[in-house]
C-alpha cells in the first residue's frame, strides 16, 4: 500500500511537470541505501524517479548535480522535484553500469577503454567540480581528513579483524593507524572527493560514461577515488591496467591543476589510500557477511583478501607500522584465506544439484533418485507479484518481477537464510563424494516467486561452489512446451 502511494505521487509529478502520461512505473532494486528507485515508461522515453525521505540528503544531491551540470560534467540531469523534496525525476542513463560491461566482456579492450574514459572524466569531476564548490552543502563532513581516515580503519578493526580473534597489541595497532592517518592528512592534493567511486556507480550509455550516487562527496585527497576505482575487488583489474590507468590519470591532472605534481609523493599517498580502501572494504564485508550472515558478502571476503595480498606484495612501504604489518601478514596468509574459501567442485566431483520450481496447486515434484527427496521451501510467505497488474503475465525470470522481489519483499532475507542451510549440505556432499541433492521451491502458481528463487539458488551454488546444477521450472517449462506445439 505504501508503495502504491509513492507510485501515485510519482505519476502525478510526471503529468504536472513533464506533461507526460506514464505507461507504467516499475520499482528498481535498492542500492544499499534507504532510497527507492523507479523506472518510468512514457510513450516517448523513460525516466528514473527516486523517493527518499531524507530531505537533507536530497538537497545535497540537488546542489551537487546542478553544480556539476553547470561545469559540463557527465551526471544525469534532474527534470522535476516535488514540493516536499522527497521525490525527484532524472534523465534515464539506461540499465548498464561499467561493472555490468566488465562482467559480460571480461578484461576486454573495450572495457579497458571505458575504464580509461572513466579515469579521465573522474579527474575532471574532482578538479573542475571543485571550482567554486560550496562544501558547506556536504551531507556529513566538509572534509575527508584524519577523523574520517581513522573511522575507516576502526571499521576494519571492529568488523573484520576482531572477528578473527587474533592476538595483537590493540594500543600499538592504534598507534600505527595514527601513523598512517598522519601521512594521508596532507592537503596538497585536496579537491572534490567522490567517496564511492566504483564501477557499479558508473553508467555506460552509447559508449560514454556518467557518474551517479555522489551525494556523499566532500573535499579530500584526489588519490582516494582513484584507489577505490582501480582496486575494486569485484573488478579485479590486471596490474598492468592499474599502472597504465594511473599514469593516464596523472597526465590528465597535469592539464587541470596549476601546482606541479610531486610524482613520488603523489604515489606514496596513493598507495596509502589503496590500503585504506582495501581495509574499509574488508570491514564492510565483515559487517555484512560475518555479522549479518549475508552469503554474497561472505563469498566476497576471499576475493578482497587476495586483492590485499596482491597490493602488499608490491607496496614499497616507508612507514614504521610493525603491529599493522603483523596483522596484515596474518590475514593474507593461506591458512586465513582458506577459512573463508568454500570447498570447490572440480572435474572429479560427483555431486549434481537438481533445483526446481513448482506450484502447490499442482502438487509436489516427483523425485526419482532413490534418495527419498531433498529440501522443499515454501515461497508463499513472500508477497506475490502476481497480485499486481504489471506483473501478472510475467515470470520470475523477467526483470520487473526480479526488481519487485528484490526491493519490495523479504525475498533477499528469505534466500539468505536458505543459502546458509543449503551450504552446509553442499559442502559436506562434495567432501563425501555424494552424487545428488535436490532442492525445490514452491509457490501458489509456480510462476513468480518459486521461479526467481530457483534461479537465484542456482547462481549462488555455481558462484560459491562451482558445482553442477540442473534447473527445472515445472509449470513454466510445461507452458513453453505447449506454446511450441
Amino acid at each position: 500500500m505504501y508503495q502504491n502511494i509513492i507510485i501515485s505521487a510519482i505519476e502525478q509529478l510526471v503529468r504536472v511537470t513533464l506533461q507526460e502520461d506514464p505507461l507504467y512505473i516499475a520499482p528498481l532494486p535498492k542500492s544499499g541505501s534507504d532510497r527507492a528507485y523507479f523506472r518510468i515508461q512514457t510513450p516517448a522515453e523513460t525516466f528514473i524517479a527516486t523517493y527518499n525521505e531524507n530531505v537533507q540528503e536530497n538537497e545535497t544531491f540537488f546542489y551537487i548535480t546542478e553544480h556539476f551540470l553547470s561545469k559540463g560534467l557527465p551526471v544525469p540531469s534532474i527534470l522535476a522535484i516535488n514540493k516536499s523534496k522527497t521525490i525527484y525525476i532524472q534523465k534515464d542513463l539506461g540499465k548498464t553500469s561499467l561493472l555490468d560491461v566488465l562482467e559480460f566482456e571480461g578484461h576486454s579492450e573495450n572495457v579497458y577503454n571505458l575504464f580509461k574514459k572513466t579515469i579521465l572524466k573522474l579527474a575532471e569531476v574532482q578538479v573542475i567540480g571543485h571550482q567554486n564548490f560550496d562544501y558547506s552543502k556536504c551531507l556529513t563532513s566538509k572534509d575527508f581528513g584524519k577523523d574520517a581516515i581513522f573511522s575507516d580503519l576502526l571499521y576494519f578493526k571492529y568488523y573484520f579483524l576482531d572477528t578473527l580473534k587474533l592476538a595483537y597489541d590493540k594500543q600499538r595497532l592504534l598507534n600505527d593507524f595514527e601513523t598512517l592517518a598522519v601521512l594521508l592528512t596532507d592537503k596538497e592534493y585536496h579537491y572534490f572527493l567522490y567517496r564511492d567511486c566504483q564501477s557499479r556507480n558508473i553508467m555506460v550509455q552509447e559508449n560514454e560514461v556518467y557518474f551517479i550516487d555522489y551525494q556523499g562527496g566532500m573535499q579530500g585527497a584526489l588519490q582516494y577515488d582513484v584507489a577505490a576505482l582501480l582496486w575494486q575487488a569485484k573488478a579485479n583489474l590486471p596490474q598492468e591496467w592499474k599502472d597504465t590507468l594511473l599514469t593516464a590519470y596523472i597526465e590528465k591532472l597535469k592539464t587541470l591543476i596549476i601546482e606541479p605534481i610531486d610524482l613520488n609523493k603523489f604515489k606514496v599517498q596513493y598507495n596509502g589510500y589503496v590500503l585504506i580502501r582495501l581495509l574499509q572494504v574488508l570491514g564492510a564485508y565483515g559487517f555484512r557477511g560475518i555479522f549479518e550472515r549475508k552469503a554474497h558478502f561472505l563469498t566476497s571476503i576471499p576475493l578482497a583478501l587476495n586483492n590485499l595480498k596482491i597490493f602488499l606484495a608490491t607496496w614499497e612501504n616507508t612507514l614504521v607500522m610493525p603491529e599493522l604489518e603483523k596483522v596484515l601478514n596474518i590475514i593474507i596468509s593461506k591458512e586465513n584465506i582458506d577459512k573463508f574459501q568454500p570447498v570447490q567442485a572440480n572435474k572429479n566431483t560427483l555431486l549434481i544439484v537438481d533445483i526446481c520450481s513448482f506450484s502447490y496447486k499442482k502438487g509436489y515434484p516427483e523425485n526419482n533418485t532413490g534418495n527419498g527427496g531433498g529440501f522443499i521451501f515454501d515461497c508463499r510467505g513472500i508477497l506475490n507479484p502476481g497480485r499486481f497488474e504489471p506483473y501478472k503475465r510475467l515470470t520470475g525470470r523477467d526483470k520487473p518481477v526480479k526488481d519487485f522481489l528484490e526491493q519490495q519483499t523479504l525475498m533477499p532475507d528469505f534466500l539468505n537464510n536458505i543459502y546458509n542451510t543449503i551450504d552446509i549440505s553442499v559442502t559436506d556432499y562434495i567432501k563425501r563424494d555424494f552424487e545428488h541433492l535436490s532442492i525445490a521451491f514452491g509457490c501458489t502458481g509456480g510462476q513468480h516467486r518459486s521461479v526467481y528463487a530457483t534461479d537465484a539458488m542456482a547462481r549462488h551454488l555455481k558462484n560459491k561452489f562451482n558445482v553442477k546444477v540442473n534447473i527445472r521450472h515445472l509449470v513454466q517449462d510445461a507452458k513453453n512446451w505447449i506454446n511450441d506445439q
